[in-house]
Parts: C-alpha cells; sequence; structure tokens
C-alpha cells in the first residue's frame, strides 16, 4: 500500500468530495430518466388528462 504524504490530505480530501458529487449526479441522473420514462408510458396510455376536483378542504376552528 502507498502511503500518503500528510501534506496532501487536502487534495484527497477534495477527491473524496468530487467523487460523492459525482456519485450525487449519477443517482440523480438515473432518477430522472426513471421520470421520463414513467412520464412517456402514461403519455402512451392516454391516461395524462384534464382536471382532477379533489375537493374542498375543511378547516376547522379549535
Amino acid at each position: 500500500m502507498l502511503r500518503i504524504e500528510p501534506r496532501q490530505r487536502a487534495l484527497l480530501v477534495e477527491i473524496a468530495r468530487n467523487l460523492t458529487d459525482r456519485m450525487g449526479l449519477k443517482v440523480s441522473l438515473e432518477a430522472a430518466r426513471t421520470k421520463l420514462v414513467s412520464l412517456d408510458r402514461l403519455v402512451r396510455n392516454h391516461t395524462v388528462g384534464g382536471l382532477v376536483d379533489i375537493g374542498m378542504p375543511v378547516i376547522s376552528h379549535r
């Protein structure tokens, strides 16, 4: 195993941070692609439609 010089610690921390950021971007990209596939499926099945009435909320005063 190679020994790392203590003066290189900051560089190693930066490398680790960059790798973590890249992994996060990969996860985000995969999530976006999954959502696109889901949206395309909805459009293909014609389930994307107009407005849906969810009713009026009831607010109770205590």
